[in-house]
């Protein structure tokens, strides 16, 4: 007979100083996380320790800060455990739902008994040795791979391919691409699109301020007009108070079990949230391979499967978290779902703040909206929430729902992924790489990389053949089009016609006459 799995302990720990002597390293930080969810069961000392003895399930998001050799080993080892199931994921913003996902599948099929799902960063620490150009102190966990040198803990090296050739790679490049195609998709114009990002976010940062584990908890909270206002501080593509801020030291951990241990050990069914189902599945990893760009196909599907999966539809879902690196995602996912995007609503889009205001958290940022959203389905905010975890470029997604009931139907917990691990049934165009003679082509997507003092450096166009619809990616060609594109004035870029063509490196792409694809 199939287990029932719940959640039945969560936690969280910040360590909000930046002091050398503070450096506290992930592992410390997420073994505090476990033992802050090991006391959230409220089990007395012998049946908690009963619970701890009784793990057999490590699940844990890569982090950024640290190359641990095994990581889920040094906290069993910590924690007393042996096992039978460690894992150590691959990085991924989606990664904390999925693995939560994965464990609540096998305790639903007697696999796992007791199963801890946790992640944690410590880049403020890190950012902190860097600044002082020092080593993080030795008591940090010693690793085979030997750092024997100040290192920048975000680093990006965009490669040799086909956005690498154009200068684009990195999430602050490419997410605009997808803003921008949306907001024309939308009939908005580039001043409306910005100040309803800045609306946005500043919904998102007055939530963080009252977060208890927010970075920016207890701060006053960025106003519309902080957010919106470009200056040298606040600088271009995204203004930086649109843009994930990862150097924080947090940590999350979930405990999952089933319904009949939690009965044996008496947890108390006030603590008890149910896991009802998930889903995930990711576009190209390459963003010029991308059916469009004004619409996520991994998104849409990910939440419609995961609402399937869990027997609900999208007006039962009381609460909600939407990964939020940009404005984009949380905007996707809203349209998607019929929700305003900005101002009242009856029903939350985040819970924690977004990765702006809250903290980036690296790759664990939807570990905090799991335990954030347990403890408000608890306290009887809601009756069923999603979360919405994103990872990559907008490339990867994992969808869960959570409620304070058991499916209704009374069916087991989904005994499979229900979603192929890629989209791959909707039309791509055709790209070619290098466009072999000068031709007329317009503008699908766009965005312009900024100077530090906000002037343009660079634009990065996606565009097609006008005669034969084939897909390129282009650098501007020339000085007049890249003071279009990074204009406000003037009309809608996106449509535009231009010409194209090849340095024999690069393609180029020249704004001509008004035109449409």
């Amino acid at each position: 007979m199939a287990e029932t799995p719940i959640v039945v302990g969560v936690g969280d720990f910040v360590n909000r100083s930046t002091s050398l002597s503070d450096a506290h390293e992930p592992l410390t930080l997420i073994l505090n996380a476990i033992n802050l969810a090991l006391d959230d069961t409220s089990l007395p000392t012998d049946k908690r320790q009963k619970l701890q003895s009784a793990i057999d399930s490590i699940d844990v998001v890569r982090t950024w800060t640290w190359p641990y050799d095994d990581l889920p080993l040094s906290i069993a080892q910590n924690l007393g455990v042996n096992p039978k199931h460690r894992f150590y994921s691959d990085h991924g913003g989606n990664k904390p739902a999925k693995l939560f996902d994965q464990a609540a599948r096998r305790i639903s099929q007697g696999e796992t008994k007791v199963a801890i799902v946790t992640g944690g960063e410590a880049l403020a620490s890190l950012t902190a040795c860097a600044a002082a150009k020092k080593l993080p102190p030795p008591g940090w966990t010693k690793t085979k791979q030997a750092v024997d040198s100040v290192f920048s803990p975000t680093g990006r090296d965009l490669g040799t391919d086909l956005g690498a050739v154009h200068s684009v790679g990195a999430p602050i490049h490419i997410y605009p691409l997808f803003e921008n195609a949306f907001r024309a998709s939308r009939g908005q114009s580039i001043a409306e699109n910005h100040e309803e990002s800045a609306r946005l976010y500043a919904e998102f940062a007055a939530v963080a301020e009252k977060q208890p584990y927010a970075w920016n908890y207890g701060k006053p909270a960025a106003t519309q007009k902080d957010i919106g206002t470009v200056t040298k501080r606040n600088r271009m593509i995204y203004p930086l108070l649109m843009n994930a801020f990862n150097t924080i030291n947090l940590a999350g951990a979930c405990i999952l079990t089933s319904v009949s241990f939690a009965q044996e050990l008496g947890i108390p069914q006030r603590k008890w949230i149910y896991a009802l189902g998930g889903a995930g599945t990711q576009d190209s990893n390459n963003f010029w391979d991308r059916p469009n760009f004004h619409t996520s196909p991994s998104i849409a599907r990910s939440i419609d499967a995961a609402l399937s999966i869990s027997g609900l539809t999208k007006e039962d879902i009381d609460l909600h978290d939407f990964y939020s690196c940009f404005p984009i995602v949380p905007k996707v996912a809203a349209q998607h779902l019929g929700l305003h995007i900005t101002g009242p609503r009856s029903k939350p889009i985040t819970l924690l703040g977004g990765l702006t205001s809250f903290g980036g958290a690296g790759n664990d940022y939807s570990m905090h909206a799991i335990t954030e959203l347990t403890r408000q389905l608890r306290r009887g905010a809601g009756r069923n929430g999603l979360i919405l975890a994103n990872g990559g470029v907008m490339t990867y997604q994992h969808v869960l729902c959570l409620s304070t009931m058991r499916r209704r139907d009374g069916s087991p917990y989904p005994e499979k992924d229900v979603l192929p691990e890629y989209v791959t049934d909707i039309p791509v165009p055709k790209v070619i790489a290098k466009v072999e003679r000068e031709e007329e082509a317009v503008v699908e997507t766009y965005t312009v990389e900024f100077k530090r003092d906000n002037s343009p450096l660079r634009a990065c166009v996606v565009g097609r053949l006008r005669n034969s619809g084939e897909r390129f990616v282009a650098n501007h060609g020339d000085e007049a089009t890249l003071k279009q594109l990074s204009s406000w004035d003037g009309g809608e870029k996106i449509g535009r016609a231009g010409r194209v063509y090849s340095d024999g490196t690069r393609n180029l792409f020249m704004l001509g006459r008004a035109g449409k694809l």
